[in-house]
């Protein structure tokens, strides 16, 4: 694995490719090789060995759940199985199913300046409506979040309302409930707009499952003493995300950093490992349209980004062609709903049902949206694996027929050095000036 040093005052971007080990699509499933084939049976026997995996047609957990965790831990199974067991007993101990199933619809939806919801639910469960979501090039989908909008009235506000995460679930005691209605992001994520994006095949590699995201960070007009408010919260759930969640970030672009933000930088950078901190772009209001362009279309870019995309924040998701062709809408839905979605195979796996959960009052909500007939069922673990052979003739085979973006995954690191092409460096020097 390479990995790059950062000086205690400097803030530096550079492509995630540069630091991890596995580049999307490798490491994911349909581009695995020998050896991370091997590591992928071995783990799924350990986990079942130990009563946390239950294989079958539709088993307890996917391959491509499994892979995250397996890619975290560089495809050690033994190294896997303590993170993937530890967040088993995270999502028992606080009920993250129920959290997610009964979760208060209204207070996720409330107006930014309600007590409950004003900061919290804007920059977490907020954004299950209050998010750019578009499929571009690669398949991997886009949210975008303004931290403007948490002022410190909002904050205060949040602070105080602790002893609840709206819903019927009960906690551990040690989790705070404010940092539980986190979960509830990361659950929209991984159980509806990743295995939606992955039903979308006008991608390159369309047999590969998406389980990554992409994240614009806009932090314009944000103070010093904002960023101070939400240290400790930002600090917390990045965490608690990285402990279980693994691998489900591709980058995050951060645009409109004020000149203090390297003061900012110092903190943040702490919280993660170098992996993850290398999928962090620190891009300069020069840099945001040429690199923003070479990971997606400049019709999927909103216009304040200097893109062609009719799309402001407050507005609802921004879908993609695709999706609306995929989905067969039921029960009088065109769209979908606000609030908690997920994803359950229906008719062996051949087909998906989407549900709108949660709860308003006393009443839970479980009603299907539509369906989805699934481009490429589930097969057995023989016919998945793919040979490392195999995977690098099919992906010559693609390269040579669809289009594709000359992105920093496709460019080696030598020495360290980010491709000037695409990205230069940031450092303190430069941003002052």
């Amino acid at each position: 694995m390479t990995k790059h040093s950062h000086s205690e005052s400097s803030m530096h971007r550079v492509p995630s490719s540069g630091a991890v080990e596995h580049g999307y699509p490798s490491g994911h499933l349909g581009h695995l090789t020998e050896h991370e084939e091997q590591a992928l049976v071995e783990f799924k026997t350990l986990l079942e060995e130990k009563g946390l995996y239950k294989p079958g047609n539709l088993p307890s957990h996917d391959d491509p759940t499994l892979l995250r965790f397996l890619r975290a831990r560089k495809f050690v199974p033994e190294d896997a199985y303590v993170q993937f067991s530890e967040t088993e007993k995270f999502r028992k101990a606080n009920q993250i199913d129920v959290l997610y199933d009964t979760i208060d619809i209204d207070s996720i939806l409330d107006s930014p300046d309600d007590v409950t919801s004003g900061a919290q639910f804007q920059l977490v469960t907020r954004s299950l409506r209050m998010i750019e979501l578009i499929i571009f090039a690669r398949g991997i989908p886009i949210y975008v979040f303004q931290i403007r909008h948490l002022d410190s009235h909002a904050v205060s506000k949040y602070e105080k309302s602790t002893e609840t995460t709206y819903s019927r679930a009960k906690t551990d005691g040690k989790t705070p409930a404010k940092l539980l209605r986190l979960f509830a992001l990361y659950e929209n994520l991984t159980r509806f707009v990743q295995p939606l994006s992955s039903e979308c095949t006008d991608r390159p590699h369309p047999e590969t499952p998406i389980t990554l995201s992409t994240n614009i960070v806009d932090i314009s007009h944000v103070s010093l003493r904002m960023f101070w408010n939400l240290k400790a919260h930002m600090q917390a759930a990045s965490q608690l995300a990285t402990a279980h969640y693994p691998e489900t970030l591709d980058r995050i672009f951060i645009i409109g950093a004020p000149m203090f933000f390297s003061t900012v930088w110092g903190w943040i950078k702490r919280w993660f490992d170098p992996v993850t901190v290398s999928k962090i772009f620190i891009l300069q209001e020069h840099d945001v349209l040429p690199v923003l362009t070479t990971f997606m279309h400049l019709k999927d870019i909103p216009k304040n980004y200097g893109g062609e995309l009719e799309w402001d924040f407050f507005d609802e998701p921004a879908w993609d062609d695709e999706v609306k062709r995929v989905c067969q809408w039921e029960n009088g839905h065109t769209a979908f709903p606000p609030g908690p979605l997920y994803w359950k195979p229906i008719d062996d796996g051949k087909r998906l049902e989407c549900l709108a959960v949660g709860s308003k009052g006393e009443t839970d909500r479980r009603e299907r949206v539509c369906t989805i007939t699934r481009a490429y069922p589930p097969k057995t673990t023989e016919d998945t694996l793919v040979s490392t052979a195999d995977s690098q003739t099919a992906d010559t085979l693609e390269g040579e027929e669809t289009e594709t973006f000359v992105t920093p995954t496709e460019k080696p690191i030598i020495n360290g050095e980010v491709p000037t092409a695409n990205i230069a460096a940031l450092s303190i020097s430069e941003s002052n000036q």
